[in-house]
């Protein structure tokens, strides 16, 4: 390793660890792995030439080599012989196994949806009313006045797009990227439910949920995190049953026992 890698290890040290020693070939991989990200290489993409990559990432060809034979053993990179170096295709998980078998109008499914988003939004909204920056109290705010707005015109097109606005504006405004992307990613599904287990809400609970976003949003405004949690709760909990008592009528025309 050059001195300057030695430095550049010691250097990427997290503050009170400056004792720590980090081989080199580790400081590499960081700086491929923010390479692909500041680039905006997708998978399936080719890198640079080892030499040119050593030079972007400023090591050396030997460190690099090194760097890559670990991201490839991650499965982050692909090393094709006398092809190059490629973003590598992520495998399937689990997780995006579950989606891609989610049924949007099994009530048991969307039971566990509503369960799982119960979790995950109260905990963004919490640390929303810790973490949100002052342009995001806006946003969230903005988005849950134009909620109150399509409810009271009775426009669920445009409560559907504030809604979605407002959800995943809390989520960014907790300032963790996993809790962000799975929000998201559950969005997704719930939109599955709305078209193909529901097609629409009714009218009436729009101003209901239109006035639960506006009271969350205050308590996020007001740094309240433990209330922004409670109302987030209270706001899942109303959505879940109003979804489970339409597909219930759906799926059992004429049942009225679970209205």
């Amino acid at each position: 390793m050059t001195v300057s890698e030695k430095t550049s290890a010691s250097a990427s040290v997290p503050a009170g660890m400056e004792s720590g020693y980090r081989p080199g070939y580790e400081v590499a991989a960081e700086r491929i792995l923010e390479y692909v990200v500041r680039t905006g290489l997708q998978p399936g993409d080719r890198l640079p030439t080892e030499k040119d990559l050593a030079d972007e990432v400023e090591m050396s060809r030997t460190v690099v080599r090194e760097a890559v034979k670990i991201l490839s053993a991650l499965g982050r990179l692909s090393v094709q012989k006398g092809r190059g170096i490629y973003v590598s295709m992520p495998e399937q998980s689990s997780w995006q196994q579950s989606l891609a078998n989610f049924l949007p109008a099994d009530l048991r499914q969307v039971d566990e949806l509503f369960e799982f988003r119960r979790h995950l939004e109260t905990t963004t909204a919490n640390l929303a009313a810790q973490r949100a920056t002052p342009a995001q109290v806006k946003a969230v705010r903005e988005a849950a006045q134009e909620s109150t707005r399509a409810a009271q015109e009775g426009d669920i097109h445009a409560f559907t797009l504030a809604d979605e606005i407002f959800h995943t504006g809390i989520a960014a405004a907790g300032a963790n990227m996993f809790f962000a992307s799975t929000v998201d990613a559950v969005r997704r599904l719930q939109r599955q439910v709305m078209t193909i287990g529901m097609a629409g809400v009714a009218g009436g609970s729009l101003q209901v949920a239109a006035a639960q976003h506006e009271a969350i949003a205050e308590a996020i405004a007001a740094g309240e995190a433990g209330r922004a949690e409670a109302l987030m709760a209270e706001h899942i909990d109303m959505t879940a049953q109003q979804f489970q008592q339409e597909i219930w009528r759906r799926v059992v025309p004429g049942d009225d026992t679970h209205a």
